[in-house]
């Protein structure tokens, strides 16, 4: 759910335009399509790390957040302490709470992995020492094994999502307060490459989800799913996480999405942010039904109401992948280097959706069985083969490609005993 934009910010983009009324549905669509899906030679890769934080002597007792905050000290959030100065780690990462504050490093993208590994590398170091001296940890799979979820930051998008959600059953407030991810996050490539990466991003997607899956046990439950934290944040709503299409024109029907996409929250000052019912951004901005009472809106609201999207793959100038579970602090470097190697040249990506294409569209059996599942493990272990093969085109040195290696080839090897 972070809204941290943490690739570069390209020519034209929201940092460097003005906010404007968007005049009509056809002038939101030609900007959604600008800003999300920006062209270029891949060249960086970026990850955003996300943890579940636990007293080190009873990871069941309830997060004390003011601990937390004197853990975390000047890199503390403003949206727990909001006189904070909120500086970065040492190594540039900035550091967000999610609302039952787990917390999250957004790393600065780099050209190489070998460059991504030293900067994540070291902030997680001082991250961990800073909540080691105050008696946490940080936790190792992707949702809450012992506790159940409870919000605990007090903020008008976080109280509108939970009274919205809440609607719908507990998957709204399990995502929101209970669940971790990691999200690798990739340039979008060249014009004549980039419905392909993004159609391999999401082919691959069950078979990494069922790789990665660890997150079965919430709250002292075992769930019998393999990644429950996937099943949680899809049982919100459909038309905020149901996977993007993946036709010859994502930019377009992207842009199509979300102009027919409810507003999730409205921001509204110091009054609640509950959105009118029903509301598209299409509807605000053609002053239909409750948006008659509303100004136009701007290009910025249209940018915020991008951030209310939660699907397995989401455009924001470049690909952030958001369908893995979060990792232990220590092993999240094998599925990014993972996912960078499948992604890393033309040939490769035309490989993976070939190797993926049996299994592509199966999220739901991936997140339920993962590697249980006979084809879903067969294929997850050639997807590993082509991955492990690329590493080369990586930047990571031959020591880290050998431990990635077996830690991937390990974990696909043990999917055929599973299946």
């Amino acid at each position: 759910m972070s809204t941290v934009h943490h690739f570069p910010e390209k020519s034209g983009s929201a940092s460097n335009r003005t906010a404007r009324v968007l005049a009509d549905r056809a002038a939101g669509e030609a900007y959604v399509a600008s800003v999300c899906f920006k062209h270029g030679p891949p060249r960086l890769t970026g990850v955003e790390l996300e943890f579940i934080v636990h007293h080190a002597d009873d990871p069941a007792r309830p997060l004390d957040p003011d601990l937390l905050a004197t853990a975390l000290g000047p890199h503390t959030p403003r949206t727990l302490r909001p006189d904070s100065p909120a500086a970065p780690l040492p190594a540039g990462s900035p550091v967000s709470l999610e609302p039952g504050c787990q917390v999250e490093i957004s790393a600065l993208p780099q050209a190489t992995l070998h460059e991504l590994d030293a900067v994540v590398s070291a902030d997680l170091h001082h991250l961990r020492d800073r909540l080691a001296r105050h008696g946490l940890v940080l936790g190792e799979t992707g949702i809450d094994a012992h506790r159940p979820p409870r919000r605990i930051l007090q903020t008008p998008r976080y109280a509108a999502m939970e009274r919205r959600f809440a609607q719908i059953g507990q998957g709204g407030i399990t995502m929101m307060a209970g669940t971790a991810g990691l999200q690798v996050s990739v340039d979008t490539g060249e014009p004549e490459q980039y419905a392909a990466r993004w159609a391999a991003a999401h082919a691959m997607g069950p078979p990494l989800l069922a790789l990665f899956a660890n997150s079965r046990v919430h709250a002292g439950q075992d769930t019998g799913h393999a990644s429950a934290r996937w099943l949680a944040v899809h049982d919100t709503e459909a038309v905020r996480t149901r996977t993007a299409g993946v036709g010859d024109d994502p930019a377009a029907e992207w842009a199509e999405r979300l102009m027919d996409t409810p507003l999730m929250v409205l921001r509204r000052g110091d009054r609640p942010w509950d959105a009118p019912e029903g509301l598209t951004f299409a509807d605000w901005i053609a002053g239909r039904g409750a948006a008659a009472l509303l100004p136009k809106p701007t290009s910025e609201d249209l940018d915020y109401h991008l951030t209310t999207m939660f699907t397995p793959v989401r455009p924001q100038g470049y690909l952030e992948i958001r369908y893995l579970d979060a990792q232990p602090p220590d092993e999240w470097l094998a599925p990014v280097a993972l996912v960078a190697a499948l992604l890393a040249r033309p040939s490769t990506v035309d490989k993976v959706r070939a190797v993926c294409a049996p299994v592509a569209d199966r999220w739901t059996t991936a997140a339920r069985c993962g590697l249980a599942d006979p084809e879903l493990a067969a294929v997850a272990a050639a997807l590993a083969d082509v991955g492990c093969a690329e590493l080369g085109e990586t930047g990571l040195d031959a020591a880290r490609i050998t431990e990635i290696s077996e830690s991937v080839q390990g974990r696909a090897d043990r999917s055929g005993s599973e299946a």
